[in-house]
């Protein structure tokens, strides 16, 4: 698997992780990605987020999202 292909599914688990740990739908955690450039997030930072586990990068987004006012904490939705 190269480089591309490897971030489109750590993107993907982390996707499917924010639905289920927000419990919301996957449509609406894209939507929210997308918005706030979450997926570039994941690209940008895959050198170091490859090494790191799904919840340490998850752990990440969240503070990324805070950092963009997204309160997730709380929770989304």
């Amino acid at each position: 698997m190269n480089e591309s292909q490897q971030i489109t599914y750590m993107q993907a688990r982390l996707l499917r992780l924010a639905s289920e740990e927000w419990n919301m739908p996957i449509q609406e955690v894209a939507s929210l990605f997308s918005e706030y450039k979450v997926l570039q997030f994941i690209r940008e930072c895959f050198g170091i987020f490859h090494v790191e586990g799904d919840y340490a990068v998850f752990d990440d987004i969240v503070d990324y999202l805070n950092n963009k006012g997204v309160n997730v904490d709380a929770g989304v939705g």
